[in-house]
């Protein structure tokens, strides 16, 4: 989440009027995140007794021909009890609105906290709800390709071209070409493919004490291989701000997720390929943005080399960074 767009409070608040959710009372930003614009919006609600929602302005990598693959997969898995956001339609019924040549939405508004410093049994919790919503996604008919995967990792290194990386770290030119040539040997086939989230990092968690109460920001969302979803999670949850390792989180999500969908051999063994891939997305992404936010945007820019040393944590530990029950 971010801003991108500023929005001014008459047209907020004529924008909110579209909707059958009472008047609006507050709009503010949200600064975290990179690639939409988001505002924590309140209203009267339809009763008089208040409410709120998360309003989404679409900036950057959201094809809008894609939003109702977004849109429709939050009101199905929420109609599957997944612990998921739904969508607010307009007066019109649409689960998007045009403002300018920009699409927005507005998302119910879910309970709960993120987490800077997860305890295993949340960590827990947060497995096997990534596990429900691949099961429970069995059934939704719409598709999408992963255009953050292997190819479009090659395309983010040209655009940020030898020179870019190598103001971010020195090191980082050699360690993109020679870990892109290693996954592209190595990336995994003929795995079971489902509806990823493919950006489960903790500020897209919202937690109720040990129980996730909101997976949120689907916006990533996209048809690709079901292990690779886990190894995201993974890499974005088994490692503390100082990147250090966190053993027990990162077994706690595992022992999640396979109770409610068991791995199997030959996704368990794939998984330090998936996670230098998930690594890699997100050294690649985050590279992009360092090198290209506007300076004015309402936006904290990440780290990208906190995903290199991960990357090479993950090629140093192979499999023993995936502790699973019973091993």
């Amino acid at each position: 989440m971010a801003v991108y767009t500023h929005l001014g409070a008459e047209d907020l608040a004529s924008l909110i009027g579209e909707y059958d959710v009472g008047a609006l009372v507050s709009a503010k930003g949200i600064a975290e995140g990179v690639s939409n614009s988001n505002w924590l919006v309140e209203t009267t609600g339809k009763d008089g007794t208040g409410a709120r929602f998360i309003l989404t302005m679409y900036e950057r990598r959201i094809d809008l021909d894609e939003l109702p693959f977004f849109l429709g997969l939050l009101d199905h898995l929420a109609a599957k009890g997944c612990p998921v956001p739904r969508t607010i339609h307009d007066r019109q019924n649409q689960a998007s609105r045009m403002l300018g040549e920009k699409a927005v939405a507005l998302i119910e508004f879910l309970p709960g906290v993120s987490l800077d410093q997860p305890e295993p049994a949340q960590a827990r919790s947060v497995g096997a709800a990534l596990a429900g919503i691949h099961l429970a996604s069995a059934d939704f008919g719409g598709t999408r390709a992963n255009g953050l995967g292997p190819k479009g990792w090659h395309e983010l290194a040209d655009d940020c071209g030898d020179a870019g990386l190598g103001e971010i770290d020195p090191a980082l030119p050699a360690l993109v070409r020679d870990e892109l040539a290693f996954l592209d040997a190595s990336w995994p086939e003929n795995l079971p493919h489902s509806v990823i989230h493919a950006d489960l990092f903790p500020d897209n968690v919202l937690m109720l004490g040990d129980e996730v109460g909101g997976l949120i920001d689907f916006y990533f969302a996209c048809n690709d291989i079901t292990a690779y979803d886990l190894a995201v999670t993974h890499a974005a949850w088994s490692f503390d701000a100082q990147g250090a390792y966190l053993p027990a989180i990162a077994a706690a999500l595992i022992a999640g997720y396979h109770a409610v969908r068991p791995l199997s051999p030959a996704e368990r063994a794939a998984l330090p390929v998936l996670a230098r891939g998930a690594c890699m997305r997100f050294l690649m992404t985050r590279a992009y943005d360092w090198l290209h936010t506007p300076a004015d945007a309402m936006v904290t820019r990440k780290d990208p080399m906190d995903f290199a040393r991960r990357l090479r944590f993950y090629a140093e530990r192979g499999h023993g960074a995936f502790p699973f029950p019973g091993d």
